[in-house]
């Protein structure tokens, strides 16, 4: 058994009249054009250089302390991380937004721009973990849906009907880079990958790696593979028991790397599984490294609140709203009132007090609602994703 694709040539019936074509492109539909049939890789054995195997186990190792160590933490680290997750798996798709947006959208006080997309991508990472015993179609469907449900409905809830492509033009795949499977071809490619990302691997890892190029081979929907196949690898490192509290952020590591990782998913497709085995590798030890800094700096965050509060009483609201803070660096009233018990005028004491420590900054929002806004803790955010930016 190998990885790779073969291909195949296929007739292309144009998506508007024929006349409405630019004369190049009606000239394109004398010609076939050529799909991908992915190799099925149910029964493939992984037989890889010891050396890498080495290099394998090493990573792994570094995501179950890192998950172990992480997740002893009383602090909201799982939260913290799954949402720095899924902004730098948008971020491989040049959807950017900063940490105050994102939180913003998060409870509903900005709707426009990348920072929604963004937040449907924390729901989608959520979908995955809680999938993560039960993969299957309906589960990764499930995903897509969450990921864009809101703002295209039209094309979740089920696997792509229609033939997609990777660059070139826009009417027709003649001239693509790469073109995916034709979509009759979908279904029962994604049972094959399923099947094969069920199996228990002696080196998780690796097989995770392989199941996400296969699945961005697939390419299995109109939009949103790229994020709905990194969010499956969350559940992938949930299931294989490498990961059991929190998301390790392996989109961050990928994303410093974002051009190598583009190259090994086309070499895949030629048959390479080191490549796209390599950017996972790598990937772990920059996503660990930099989520420990993250962890380090929200702590270091966090000391210095606890410091500038201590002659608050310790059972006072202004403590729980500081916690509630670290995992919401943006709060309206609604969301304080939902999450924390106590009057009205206990909780607005609360905020008020954290303003006047400094802990808090009280502003408005788009919808000049007003918010209060952990400054530090948004700084941590922003400091996370300009790491996740430097490329290697």
């Amino acid at each position: 058994m190998s990885v790779g694709v073969s291909y195949e040539q296929l007739p292309w019936t144009p998506r508007v009249a024929r006349e409405h074509l630019p004369r190049r492109e009606r000239a394109n539909l004398e010609r076939l054009y050529v799909a991908a049939i992915p190799h099925p890789i149910r029964d493939l054995q992984l037989l890889l250089p010891d050396a890498m195997v080495e290099r394998v186990v090493e990573a792994q190792e570094q995501i179950i302390r890192f998950d172990t160590e992480v997740g002893h933490i009383t602090a909201p680290f799982g939260s913290i991380l799954l949402r720095s997750e899924s902004a730098s798996s948008s971020q491989i798709e040049n959807l950017t937004s900063s940490a105050r947006a994102i939180a913003e959208a998060e409870i509903n006080e900005r709707d426009d721009g990348n920072a929604a997309l963004i937040v449907a991508n924390v729901r989608a990472m959520e979908a995955a973990v809680a999938a993560a015993d039960d993969l299957s179609d309906t589960a990764i469907i499930r995903m897509h849906e969450e990921l864009l449900g809101n703002t295209n409905p039209d094309i979740t809830g089920r696997y792509r009907d229609q033939q997609v492509w990777i660059g070139g033009g826009n009417f027709t795949p003649h001239d693509a880079a790469f073109v995916p499977p034709h979509h009759d071809r979908v279904p029962r490619a994604m049972h094959d990958l399923i099947a094969y990302a069920r199996r228990p691997s002696p080196i998780p890892l690796a097989s995770i790696a392989i199941a996400h190029a296969q699945f961005e081979t697939i390419h299995p929907f109109p939009d949103g593979n790229g994020r709905t196949g990194r969010a499956l690898v969350q559940a992938s490192l949930r299931r294989s028991g490498l990961s059991k509290s929190i998301t390790v952020p392996v989109s961050a590591g990928i994303l410093q790397q974002r051009d190598t990782y583009f190259a090994a998913l086309t070499a895949y497709r030629s048959g390479e599984v080191a490549p796209i085995i390599d950017v996972f590798i790598d990937g772990t030890f920059l996503a660990i490294a930099n989520g420990r800094q993250l962890v380090t700096d929200i702590e270091q965050t966090t000391r210095e609140w606890a410091e500038s509060l201590r002659a608050i009483r310790s059972d006072a609201a202004a403590h729980r709203i500081a916690g509630l803070a670290v995992e919401h660096p943006v709060l309206n009233s609604q969301l304080v009132r939902t999450e924390l018990r106590g009057s009205d005028p206990a909780l607005f004491r609360g905020l008020d007090q954290l303003v006047e420590h400094r802990v808090l900054t009280e502003t408005t929002s788009r919808s000049r609602n007003r918010i209060w806004v952990a400054t530090a803790i948004i700084e941590n955010l922003d400091a996370f994703a300009r790491r996740s930016m430097r490329r290697r």
